[in-house]
């Protein structure tokens, strides 16, 4: 059963100094805040609006003792407010009212954010983030340090979650031993892109495909599946096969029931090629939804044309940055640009919120 929001919240440090004129609970602001934001809100106003429009609501299960909180009370509290506690807290709630719903197939990626290039002296601002691509929520995210690159930091992220019915992943530069380690301890399952970056397990892979072929897959437990798209000017054309219990794949790499190899043929304009490429799992599962775990890996970078504001890596591509603010506000907008959608652009203006507000709730 998940955990009531209401409660997620109680252990979140509070930055407050606590005085007579402490007139919210630290969890009262952040529940609001966070429903509001899932509602669609944009600005501390809004937030404290939607507050009041639904405050009958809350009060089934906040004290309020002094009601809604003001857009001013909105805005300091967050920015003082620890993002790590927060995210922490919002993803571990995210994650069990995602598995409340079944097996969670979740993207590991990253991404820079947009205009922090020519903001900062030390260059672009990066982050790596999980996404669970069914239910298009963020269950996590860490910034990459200075210095450092999405590899380095993928294993302090698979730390903090909880993986246990969870299916993840994760792209050819997330390839790694001691990610896929890491997962597996966590009562989770993994679908690795295997490139060029590890020789050995891709020569191994290779091999597995094409001695399965020379024998026109006798003796090899396998299944297939292909599927067809039209759009842009392009015709796609994906086959996908999943080679069960795979012999020849390195110790090192723990608990690989399958190779899925994936054959692409792209034919724009007449001109026709073709692809081929390799992932490794610890999950045994049918062609069909292997292949959909694949196509649905992409929805961290490309929203559905049906669904614009999902929260998913182009959120801090579409979230611009300052240059005047300097490095430390970039550090903020890193760690709050994977707080509930849209949080993003109020916790790092300084200037006070917008005044034509939207209402979409």
């Amino acid at each position: 059963m998940t955990m009531p929001l209401a409660a997620v919240f109680t252990d979140v440090p509070d930055p407050r100094r606590q005085t007579k004129n402490t007139k919210h609970q630290l969890a009262d602001i952040l529940v609001i805040a966070t429903c509001a934001v899932l509602a669609g809100a944009q600005t501390w106003e809004a937030i404290a609006l939607y507050g009041r429009t639904k405050e009958a609501f809350f009060r089934r299960f906040l004290p309020l003792a002094n009601g809604i909180p003001s857009h001013d009370t909105f805005y300091n509290v967050f920015q003082a407010l620890d993002p790590d506690a927060f995210a922490a807290r919002f993803g571990a709630w995210m994650a069990a009212a995602c598995r409340a719903t079944g097996w969670i197939p979740t993207a590991i990626d990253g991404k820079s954010v947009r205009g922090t290039k020519k903001a900062t002296a030390t260059g672009c601002l990066h982050t790596v983030r999980a996404w669970a691509t069914a239910n298009r929520v963020t269950l996590g995210q860490v910034s990459v340090p200075d210095g450092s690159n999405e590899i380095a930091v993928i294993p302090d992220l698979l730390r903090v979650l909880e993986w246990k019915g969870a299916l993840v992943t994760i792209d050819a530069a997330g390839c790694q031993v001691e990610n896929a380690a890491l997962i597996r301890d966590r009562e989770g399952d993994d679908l690795l892109t295997v490139k060029g970056n590890q020789p050995g397990l891709l020569a191994a892979v290779e091999t597995v495909f094409a001695t399965a072929c020379e024998t026109a897959f006798a003796d090899v437990r396998y299944d297939q599946h292909d599927a067809c798209e039209d759009g842009h000017g392009r015709h796609d054309e994906r086959y996908v096969t999943v080679i069960y219990d795979p012999k020849g794949i390195p110790d090192v790499w723990r608990d690989v029931k399958a190779v899925v190899p994936v054959n692409r043929e792209r034919t724009v304009d007449g001109k026709t090629t073709r692809t081929t490429h390799y992932y490794l799992s610890s999950h045994a599962g049918t062609a069909e939804v292997m292949a959909g775990w694949i196509r649905g890996h992409w929805g961290i970078e490309n929203p559905r044309s049906e669904d614009r504001r999902s929260d998913n890596l182009c959120a801090p591509r579409r979230c611009g940055y300052h240059r005047h603010r300097g490095p430390t506000r970039a550090g903020r907008v890193v760690r709050s640009a994977f707080r509930p959608r849209r949080l993003i652009m109020p916790v790092n203006e300084r200037s006070a919120p917008p005044r034509r507000l939207p209402r979409p709730w």
